[in-house]
């Protein structure tokens, strides 16, 4: 079990169930300390079979989920020094809660769960509910009908502002106005329990009440709306407004909390359970929105800093969504002037600056940050095949292609030979040329027989690829080997790069 908690799968998980159900009996019928045969072990996993499968073979969207987690959790502390800001106080429920109080909660799309900190503590979802009641307003009426009554646009102003459009339209579901009249259009709840995988979601009536009574300025906006006719025909204001507040104080944890935010980055789908809990469509659109409009008056600049979808509320929550990757619930009640929480802001800008994450990094060209989803092996395994393959084919172009992608290129195959022991078995002079005198490689190395590659060219009858490895030997002996040697054999560090540019550069033109 240790192992399959490595790699981030919980033995409360829903789906591993009927596996913890069989060991548990396998125990209880033991006399003494159960053994885990083979008959047992088929027992245990054949429910869970391709579940366990993808945890063994590291097939899960985060492959070396125990590194990811160790650096996830070196910017949980170094998150925890910021200090300042100040807890909500215009609701006595959140003004009871420490500034001090931070957890982060992860869960990816296939059900990798992390948590550090505070995490089992509820709070309340405040503002954080809104993309999910849009999400559900969508999924019950359909994009067309929810957006007769609310608009799409970022308002420019504050949450809570009395102010429509120009169609007399609150801005976006994100604001108090929208949000209000989202409220009107739904029915179901059970949506949320849903979302979180049946984990903690439960009410907070002395919240609920607090609400109420120091709810005036939501009131009036209830008012106005129902002034400008925002509502639609036959709805109830006042009912309206009760379900916002009760939605408002809906209580999660960041663990239940991350859950709901992964089943949106995995398109509406509970990435623990497996069920469809909201359309695609649902999906898509609250996270534009979230990305445009989900962080009070800081959306711009989370937009610019950040590039990810999130919704923030002043009990100190932000949920994040990495599309495709995972979900993300940082709670911290400690908050800046516009209502969010410090520490969270903070933790999404670090997450991004270390990973990847960024809407528009560049996948295949990021040099500093890094991407847990890659799996090591896989990409040596990958960068192996296309080098030995460039070189039978005698392809100098795509060899030129990988270096300049800083790939080693004295990697060699399960028989220790390198680029250059194939290019010399194959005759190919130019490649032989490329490898030695612009990517310097070792002429030395030796594969599993022994053989260098200028024994691979003699046997084969290259007399050209003989004498040109002949003369690259006498360079490299002579001048190329104390430096290599003093730099530790760092094959990369010789590379002539800007040679290599202009090589490529030329070829362009041809």
């Amino acid at each position: 079990m240790l192992y399959i908690t490595s790699t981030g799968l919980l033995t409360s998980d829903p789906r591993l169930k009927d596996c913890m159900q069989q060991i548990h009996q396998a125990v209880q019928e033991s006399v003494g300390t159960a053994m885990m045969d083979q008959e047992l072990f088929r027992k245990c996993v054949g429910s869970n079979i391709v579940l366990l499968t993808q945890a063994f073979q590291r097939k899960f969207i985060i492959p070396e989920f125990e590194a990811f987690t160790s650096l996830i959790n070196h910017l949980y502390y170094n998150t925890q020094a910021q200090k300042g800001g100040k807890v909500a106080n215009y609701i006595p429920q959140l003004a009871k809660f420490s500034p001090d109080l931070w957890g982060v909660s992860l869960c990816t799309v296939d059900g990798q769960r992390h948590a550090i900190g505070d995490t089992n503590l509820p709070f309340c979802l405040q503002s954080c509910v809104m993309p999910l009641e849009y999400a559900l307003a969508v999924h019950e009426a359909g994009t067309e009908q929810v957006h007769k009554y609310v608009g799409k646009e970022p308002s420019g102003l504050k949450f809570n502002k009395l102010y429509l459009d120009e169609e007399d339209k609150p801005h976006n579901p994100m604001v108090n106005a929208g949000a209000i009249v989202i409220s009107s259009l739904l029915k179901m709840m059970d949506y949320l329990k849903k979302m979180a995988g049946r984990e903690y979601v439960a009410f907070s009536n002395a919240t609920f009440q607090s609400e109420k009574e120091t709810g005036d300025r939501n009131y009036a906006i209830g008012y106005y709306l129902k002034e400008k006719k925002c509502f639609p025909s036959g709805a109830d204001m006042m009912a309206a407004l009760d379900f916002y507040f009760q939605l408002c104080s809906i209580e999660v944890t960041c663990e239940s909390g991350s859950v709901m935010a992964a089943t949106l980055a995995n398109g509406g789908i509970c990435p623990i359970t497996g069920e469809q809990v909201l359309s695609a469509e649902a999906v898509r659109n609250t996270l534009s929105l979230m990305h445009s409009c989900g962080m009070y008056d800081f959306s711009g600049q989370f937009a610019f800093h950040v590039g990810l979808p999130a919704k923030s509320g002043v009990s100190g929550a932000v949920l994040l969504v990495v599309p495709n990757i995972m979900g993300v619930m940082c709670w911290s009640p400690a908050l800046d002037r516009v209502g969010n929480s410090i520490r969270g802001i903070h933790f999404c800008q670090e997450l991004v600056s270390l990973f990847n994450f960024h809407n528009y990094d560049n996948l295949r060209h990021f040099v500093k940050k890094l991407d847990p989803r890659r799996q090591t092996g896989h990409e040596r395994n990958k960068s192996v095949v296309d080098l030995m393959f460039a070189a039978y084919s005698g392809d100098v172009s795509a060899l030129r292609r990988i270096a300049l992608s800083a790939v080693n290129m004295e990697l060699t195959d399960y028989d220790t030979r390198t680029a250059l022991h194939v290019a010399s078995a194959e005759g190919h002079l130019d490649t032989v040329k490329f490898l030695t005198h612009t990517c310097k490689v070792n002429p030395n190395a030796k594969d599993r027989w022994g053989n260098t590659p200028l024994d691979d060219a003699m046997q084969f009858g290259h007399n050209a690829v003989v004498k040109v490895l002949q003369e690259y030997q006498s360079i490299y002996t002579h001048t190329l080997m104390p430096e290599e040697l003093r730099s530790d054999m760092c094959p990369d560090s010789t590379m002539d790069t800007e040679e290599l540019k202009s090589m490529e550069a030329l070829e362009s033109l041809v």
